[in-house]
């Protein structure tokens, strides 16, 4: 066992923490984002290590948008284990109806929101 966190779990620490970020600033009532007529799938994703993640360590993660675009968007998100950089990723979304695979234009308020 190398005691490293197994490389395919970044990317469901980084799916956790863009959800959780998203649905506490679009939609602090529980109601869901999706009531805002918004909802996102990924298009790309992009992970660069700097320092392996290891068993036991507690990991924050800072999200952010980097690029808005008409109907995608960037975001990047660093990992940390006490202040220190573990990870960069950076995905790219593509805005779409929700309960569809429709690519919709982000709308204003998601934008305002999201800063």
């Amino acid at each position: 066992m190398q005691r490293v966190v197994f490389n395919a779990h970044y990317m469901a620490y980084c799916d956790d923490a863009v959800d959780t970020w998203f649905r506490a600033v679009l939609a602090p009532d529980a109601a869901g984002f999706e009531q805002l007529g918004f909802d996102f799938m990924l298009k790309s994703a992009t992970i660069t290590w700097e320092a392996p993640l290891r068993f036991g360590d507690t990991t924050d993660l800072e999200c952010s948008v980097a690029r808005w675009g008409n109907a995608s968007f960037d975001v990047a998100i660093v990992g940390s284990v006490e202040r220190e950089p573990r990870f960069a990723a950076s995905i790219t979304y593509v805005s779409v109806a929700p309960g569809t695979t429709r690519v919709e234009r982000v709308p204003d308020l998601v934008r305002d929101r999201l800063g």
